[in-house]
């Protein structure tokens, strides 16, 4: 599913609606992450925050009824590299918001799916698979060497 250029410009507007209510010069003083629940059916776009207080909102044409099951990885792909926009061009670095935070892809059930950018005081972090691969192994094995002894 290729976005047209006005469904980017969509998702890269409400993204800076939400993060326009947390942008500030002073202290980070708020504790939340900010969650993004496409609909598949509906086509919409929901940002909220920890609360369940909703940030912004938008339809993304090419999403309403689309029907095949690689939904979540095309709108995946698509909020990530929208919101690295942002980062790049520092939209993210006067936020309100205790680091780290994150921004969360959600399903409709608003259980999360993957983290789309973890924002740190150290650095900022993609998570993706790659990072995370043979994790599971060697937390097992170090278990069971540490059981063992």
């Amino acid at each position: 599913m290729k976005l047209s250029a006005q469904s980017h410009a969509s998702i890269a507007s409400s993204l800076r609606e939400a993060i326009d209510k947390y942008t500030t010069d002073g202290e980070r003083t708020i504790v939340t992450d900010i969650h993004l629940q496409p609909k598949q059916d509906s086509g919409e776009l929901i940002i909220f925050n920890d609360d369940d207080e909703e940030l912004s909102r938008t339809i993304i044409e090419e999403w309403v009824d689309y029907s095949e099951d690689d939904f979540y990885a095309i709108a995946e792909r698509v909020l990530r590299g929208e919101i690295n926009s942002l980062k790049e061009v520092g939209a993210l670095e006067k936020l309100a918001i205790l680091k780290p935070y994150s921004f969360v892809l959600v399903d409709e059930d608003k259980e999360t799916i993957t983290e789309l950018l973890l924002i740190d005081d150290e650095d900022t972090l993609l998570l993706n698979d790659e990072l995370l691969k043979g994790l599971d192994e060697e937390l097992d094995a170090f278990l069971k060497d540490l059981l063992e002894k």
